[in-house]
């Protein structure tokens, strides 16, 4: 096959934007819970990623005292095509910064905190380490609180996914974002075969760790592809699924090439959930983080930190 054939060209940015389906409407970011929350990431000196990537679900986040924290800086190490992170060279790992989120995470009184990344190919373990960390920080300062990480690949070094999933965050989240066929536009520097991996060995360290992934539509992917994605994560044993549609942040971004209607992210929830998952969280404005605590409880996990079901 020519190689050729695997790019995926982004399209000039003179196209005529496709008009957004009603049901993509989110709430503007506003109220007192918005500011207090954006107010306390400042003063603690913390990013969240739903600045950073522009989520839709701010507004509505926010405003019940919901954020996504983002590790590690502000910069990424790659150049993925759908994301609106920061990209380039970034500064030192800053060793205090899990100490930090756990006190925003106490303050807040979160049942359920979700903490991400950016990718740091540059320091790999240092990336790892500091997930064990906030899990390890916010443990002490939040006791009961539920933990979820959604972390980057590591560039699917075993050391790095042995000390997070020895962390035991009650969930394990790593995203798969597209079919196998668009990740070199997508995942600029992720493999698909190594993102399954991650999920397995998370999966053959602990088989009471709790894993989930998520999947973007929209990106010029076709059903059989995407279904066959879902096959695959259910059988490497995950957990949570997630599937939302794609929306473009910028001009400089990978074009939105069609918008799923409800009755599609339906029939594909339908789909997975003949598939073995315990729980998929599917409609237009889902993204991975997007009601975590209600996928937990769907999921069935209880709020004990640091013991994933079926733990003594």
């Amino acid at each position: 096959m020519n190689a050729s054939m695997d790019l995926v060209q982004i399209e000039p940015s003179s196209r005529p934007a496709t008009p957004k389906p009603a049901w993509l409407k989110a709430r503007a970011p506003s109220g007192d819970n918005y500011h207090a929350l954006k107010k306390l990431a400042r003063s603690l000196h913390l990013h969240t990623v739903c600045e950073s990537a522009q989520c839709p679900n701010i507004g509505e986040c926010w405003s019940h005292r919901t954020a996504t924290f983002m590790m590690l800086g502000n910069t990424c190490t790659r150049r993925c095509g759908f994301c609106a992170v920061p990209k380039g060279r970034p500064e030192a790992i800053d060793p205090d910064e899990p100490r930090r989120v756990a006190e925003a995470v106490a303050r807040l009184g979160l049942k359920h905190a979700v903490v991400t990344s950016v990718n740091r190919d540059d320091d790999i373990l240092g990336g790892a380490r500091a997930f064990a960390s906030v899990v390890d920080e916010i443990r002490r300062a939040a006791p009961g609180c539920r933990i979820e990480v959604l972390i980057p690949d590591f560039q699917g070094d075993d050391e790095a996914i042995r000390l997070v999933v020895a962390a035991r965050p009650d969930i394990l989240n790593h995203n798969t974002e597209s079919v196998p066929r668009l990740y070199r536009a997508v995942r600029s520097g992720a493999r698909y075969d190594r993102t399954l991996g991650l999920l397995r060995l998370a999966k053959e360290i602990d088989s009471r760790q709790v894993t989930k992934s998520g999947v973007m539509v929209g990106l010029g992917e076709e059903t059989g592809e995407l279904l066959e994605v879902c096959r695959d994560l259910a059988g490497a044993g995950v957990d949570v699924l997630t599937i939302g549609q794609y929306l473009r942040p910028s001009r400089d971004h990978l074009p939105t090439k069609r918008y799923y209607s409800p009755q599609e992210f339906e029939s594909l929830r339908d789909e997975a959930l003949r598939m073995g998952f315990r729980h998929v969280e599917c409609g237009p404005l889902v993204r991975s983080s997007y009601h975590a605590h209600e996928q937990a409880d769907s999921a069935g996990l209880p709020f004990q930190s640091g013991l994933a079901p079926g733990s003594p």
